[in-house]
Order: structure tokens, then sequence, then C-alpha cells
């Protein structure tokens, strides 16, 4: 498993309108929290490496029993291909790609993923999309290295299109990782589904 995560200053801007910047650090350490603790936990992952500059995030990483790793590089996609690499000289022959901004995250949720894509013939990319279908909440890849990664914007269609290229088998999940925190809206759309998880 791999689990970018950037600085937790000026993290979520976009949530600016509705949460203040100390809302949204908060926010910004439940959530890393709670996917690295739910990767740890799942029994189908068999590593998790947290991929962040930040002090503090590699420290709840460490807590939380995974794998900090100092990223040197800046930006998302290359963040990843550091710990790409990392997996790749550990032994790695499949990666989950998994951002922080999943409100729905568990690990029966991380293993539903896993275990539909881990026995088919590779090389396999896996994507479960946002819910407007154009973003990736959850990309894997196996071999690790099958395609480049290509977070940002339209990258639903970036990962389909190098997976393709690739001659790799693309498959699409669904299921409850479709739902992120970009918005205010996404925001509204978790407290009501999970009013216990408001930022109240």
């Amino acid at each position: 498993m791999l689990i970018p995560v950037g600085t937790l200053e000026g993290a979520k801007s976009r949530l600016g309108a509705v949460l203040d910047a100390e809302e949204r650090d908060e926010l910004v350490r439940r959530l890393a929290t709670m996917t690295i603790r739910a990767s740890v936990a799942t029994a189908e992952v068999d590593a998790t490496i947290v991929v962040t500059p930040d002090d503090v995030v590699r420290a709840i990483a460490d807590e939380a029993g995974a794998r900090p790793l100092r990223q040197r590089s800046r930006g998302l996609n290359a963040g990843l291909r550091e710990a790409r690499d990392e997996a790749l000289a550990g032994g790695a022959d499949a990666i989950l790609v998994l951002p922080i901004d999943l409100p729905e995250i568990t690990s029966a949720a991380i293993a539903t993923i896993v275990s539909a894509l881990n026995d088919l013939p590779v090389p396999v990319v896996g994507i479960v999309p946002d819910r407007h279908g154009r973003g990736t909440n959850a990309l894997y890849l196996a071999p690790p290295d099958v395609i480049d990664v290509h977070f940002g914007g339209d990258s639903r269609a970036a990962h389909v299109a190098a997976g393709e290229a690739a001659g790799a088998r693309v498959v699409e999940l669904g299921g409850p990782l479709t739902m992120d925190l970009d918005t205010a809206d996404d925001l509204l759309l978790a407290e009501v589904a999970h009013p216990e998880r408001s930022r109240g």
C-alpha cells in the first residue's frame, strides 16, 4: 500500500469556505490516521508505505505501524514514484495507491479491492474512480510499474488510457471509496452519511 500525504499546512484549501485553517488541519490529521490504520489492519496488505514531506504525518504513520518515507521530491506523482521505487526494492509484485481524503475508508473496503484484483492475470490496472467519474480514488497496479501515475485533473481517463496503452487489463470498481472530500458539497455529503464523524 502506498499512501501519499502532502504537508498539513495549507491542506484542503478548497474547503476554506466552510472550515478554518485549524479545522482543516484537524480534518486532514484525522483522515490520515484513519487511512493509515485501516491499511495496517488489512490482512491482504503486506506493507504500508506513507510518503510525505511532513514530520507530523511521518510520526502518525510510525505510531500506526506503517513505514514512513520522507518525500524528497515535489508533487504528488513524484512522491508516489519514490514510494513505488521503495516498494519495488522490497520485492512488491503489486501496489495499491490510496489518498487520505476518503471518509468511507475501512479495512473491509481495502480488502474488497485487493481481493477482486489480486488473482487476475497481470498486467492489471485497477481503478476506483471518484463519484464524478473524473478522479482516481484508488489505483491498483500489478506489476507496480505497469504504468506511470497520473494523479491530478482527469486522472481516471489518464490512468485508463495508460493502462490500455500498456496492454494491461483495466478494471474499474465501485463501492464506498468513490466518495472523497474535495469540496464543501463532498464534506456535507460525508457529514450527512456519518454525522458522528462531523467536524463538530
